[in-house]
């Protein structure tokens, strides 16, 4: 390994890259290596650059009567694996109770992420109670991860570039998030990278699960995500538009999030060429008839690996060409998967009946068509069957890559074989020189295996040639390189493809794709808008927020437009947010639209209790008394009072958040929390929705949703009720910095000055209309009080 990344490197992944085994007689776990082409990449990096590792070590420390697996156990000297060089200090296990685990791992990652990413919904289970493990757990491996980051920025040099975390796989696809949000929280450097090693699912399969935009957000904390192909990619973006709105740019593969661009990069993983190769070279001879072309399968028993498909092509061959008889023979080998889940359990009893259905209909006195090894085969005897065979038969139903198909081009050092692939494979969209096929399509399966097992010599030897000098060249070296690169911790060499990295800013041309088809030529456009946030920067406090004098112009010219209407609907009072505004011919609605002005001067304002007078000077007596302290106060709006904690210590913030949320359910309020407030409002039965469905139907009548068209655009969690009540009947943003926060909105938007765009957008495209007769009054005083009655 002659390459490390610049500054410390941090990989998180399931499962630790050995596991522990619990010795009875010394009563001490001790270590015993894993194989695989992660760790054989991963791991001598890891060792190189003094790294940690983040992991499972696959052990119940409870079941042995023990509190911890600390310390964890030296490799042993005679270890020749890539792990030998991990010292102990290097590794942060991570520990979960069996309850939590099963669930967390059998339940969400097995039961549903994995049927529903290889595109088998009607296999996927959702359970919440599932979702929950995964969650505690992926929690738990973040803060592990934060111990070793923290461990990395105490003992880097001021001017040592940030350590890379590299998050691994679908267990882990929330550990991001929290990562990123405790790390701005405690000022600790990173870059966060994370790879999937199976495929992503299109949209339609995707949007299957209820928390996908959990799972996106979680995925976007990183700063670089990477998967096999581009088709993973493209399928990550659209999902990352259609789901959370966020701007993409699908030609540099880029998605905006938070004000942040994650880069989407496909960088297919490779395997330890050279190894593979000795392994054959060294191997010893397997296959003794040498009259009989072997035909080899290697898979782990699982649904998606499409072994009944292969079973029955072998048997359509030996149907439509007799003449194979006793010439050809099938070596299966399954590795034991998941062997207590029923399902698996019902798919080993099915290819059991089926080899012996196979075997009992064409079996010789001198030959069985089928071999077929239900277990584990040592890597020396797989490679001897690699390099022995004279086919591969690898056709998954679907598959992340399958490096089953590069192990056997690597060992292929003798009379060269042909390679037959799945199109479902990721493999399948780079091993151009291998026969493709559809495992679904039984007939051509037949076909395509009689075409390879009678494929003359020189059109193998060419196939399998450039076949093998690609799997060379893009070993699983060249892919750790390329993730590097990708992540900035590896420097880029000239002819390397660079793409950028960052989104372009902006322009009018975006909103003109979201809103020009919608908005139309025709209708009016109603602008519902929130104010803090959202038209004036959060400020450090309410009066401090004022509205930039660029967009206050834009609303002035708007606002004198027939064709737009334009209501301001705020958290302030409604004088002061009328106040800070100060345009006229404006509709204003204050404390989430309890209160609410129109451009006439009539004014609406929701009944409340009268016992609440009171409830609100004893509710505002009691927070200033007890937690307006350390840069806190409470903000008195009426029938509204929010506590502000924002120039309060973060250390300091919980308990009082706590407290205040506390004081306020006891006065019978309810609890609101916004950007670093806490408020409590009245329990009517009225908010931004409602106040929003009023609005329109005031001024536009019951058929409101026929006669307008409505965009709305805030930046807090109240701003989520009108979201909701107009879902399908307007196009609506949320304007969020943040990378985590969920919205039913179509859209997001990264900032204040993103609404200006769009603004400014709405003036140029309303502007483009030709005069016309403007039959929509505004709406009178009498109609007023008819709708309100």
């Amino acid at each position: 390994m002659n390459f490390a990344p610049n500054g410390a490197l941090i990989v998180v992944s399931n499962r630790l890259p050995f596991i522990l085994k619990y010795n009875e007689d010394t009563e001490t776990f001790e270590r015993k290596s894993s194989a695989g082409g992660l760790v054989t990449a991963v791991a001598p990096v890891v060792v190189q650059c003094s790294g940690m590792w983040v992991g499972w070590p696959g052990v119940y420390p409870e079941d042995h009567g023990k509190l911890d697996v600390d310390p964890i156990p030296e490799s042993d000297p005679t270890d020749k694996t890539p792990t030998a060089g991990l010292k102990s200090k290097q590794i942060v296990p991570v520990l979960l109770d069996q309850t939590t685990f099963n669930s967390y791992y059998n339940g969400c990652c097995n039961g549903t992420f994995w049927p529903l990413f290889h595109s088998m919904s009607d296999r996927a289970v959702f359970s919440a109670d599932s979702w929950e493990a995964y969650v505690t757990a992926n929690a738990v491996f973040a803060e592990k991860t934060l111990d070793a980051l923290r461990t990395a920025n105490e003992n880097m040099s001021p001017d040592a570039p940030p350590p890379l975390v590299w998050i691994h796989d679908y267990h882990l696809m929330t550990v991001a998030n929290t990562i990123r949000q405790k790390a701005d929280e405690e000022g600790l450097k990173c870059k966060l990278g994370f790879f999937l090693h199976i495929p992503f699912p299109s949209w339609d399969i995707f949007r299957l699960f209820p928390r996908d935009d959990e799972v996106l957000q979680g995925m976007l904390g990183c700063d670089m995500i990477g998967f096999h192909i581009v088709d993973y990619c493209l399928n990550f973006i659209d999902c990352c538009q259609r789901r959370l709105g966020c701007r993409v740019d699908r030609s540099s593969m880029l998605v905006e999030v938070g004000g942040r661009t994650v880069r989407v990069r496909p960088l297919p993983i490779g395997i330890p060429f050279d190894r593979f190769v000795k392994m054959a070279e060294e191997a010893p001879q397997m296959v003794s008839c040498s009259n009989q072309k072997l035909i080899l399968g290697v898979d782990r028993l699982d649904y998606t690996k499409g072994l009944v498909h292969r079973l029955k092509a072998y048997e359509r061959l030996l149907e439509k060409y007799p003449d194979y008889k006793e010439k050809v023979a099938f070596l299966q080998i399954a590795v034991p998967s998941r062997t207590d889940v029923k399902e698996y359990q019902d798919l080993k009893e099915e290819l059991d009946q089926l080899v012996g259905r196979i075997n009992g209909r064409f079996t010789t006195p001198n030959w069985s068509p089928i071999r077929y090894i239900y277990g584990c085969v040592g890597q020396d005897e797989l490679a001897a069957f690699y390099r022995d065979a004279a086919v591969a038969l690898v056709t998954p139903l679907r598959d992340g890559m399958n490096l089953v198909a590069k192990e056997f081009v690597a060992c292929q050092i003798k009379e060269p074989g042909v390679l037959i692939l799945s199109p479902f494979a990721g493999a399948g969209e780079m091993m151009h020189e291998s026969l493709l096929v559809n495992p679904y399509e039984l007939d051509d399966a037949a076909e395509v295996l009689h075409r390879a097992l009678s494929m003359p010599l020189d059109e193998r030897e060419v196939r399998m040639s450039y076949l093998r000098k690609r799997e060379k060249t893009y070993d699983v070296n060249h892919w750790m390189r390329s993730f590097l690169k990708e992540m900035g911790s590896l420097t880029v060499e000239d002819g390397d493809e660079v793409l950028p990295t960052t989104m372009t800013p902006l322009t009018m041309d975006d909103f003109e794709e979201i809103l020009a088809k919608y908005v139309g030529t025709n209708f009016k456009l109603a602008l519902l808008l929130d104010y803090d946030g959202t038209l004036a920067p959060i400020a450090p406090h309410p009066d401090l927020a004022t509205i930039p004098t660029e967009t206050k112009k834009v609303l002035e010219r708007l606002s004198s437009m027939s064709d737009v209407y334009i209501a301001i609907v705020s958290g302030r009072n409604v004088e002061n947010v009328k106040k800070m505004v100060g345009i006229p011919n404006v509709t204003y609605a204050g404390n989430h639209g309890l209160e609410i002005v129109h451009p006439d001067g009539t004014k609406f304002v929701h009944p409340m209790p009268v016992a609440y007078e009171e409830k609100v000077s004893t509710l505002l007596k009691e927070l200033q008394e007890e937690l307006c302290h350390d840069g806190a106060w409470v903000e008195n709006k009426g029938a509204v009072l929010t506590y502000h904690y924002r120039d309060t210590p973060l250390n300091l913030r919980p308990p009082m958040i706590s407290r205040a949320s506390e004081l306020m359910v006891r006065n019978d309020f309810v609890v609101a929390k916004g950007h670093c407030i806490v408020e409590a409002k009245p329990p009517v039965l009225w908010n931004k929705g409602r106040a929003s469905v009023y609005i329109l139907r005031t001024a536009f009548g019951v058929d409101w949703h026929e006669r307008v068209r409505i965009v709305y655009a805030g930046d807090d969690a109240t701003d989520e009720d009108a979201i909701q009540a107009l879902k399908g009947m307007a196009v609506t943003f949320r304007v969020t910095p943040s990378h985590s926060v969920r919205t039913l909105a179509d859209r997001r938007l990264p900032s204040t000055d993103s609404v200006l765009m769009m603004l400014k957008w709405v003036e140029r495209h309303v502007s483009k209309r030709k005069p016309r007769h403007n039959s929509t009054s505004t709406p009178t005083s009498k109609h007023l009080m008819t709708l309100t009655t």
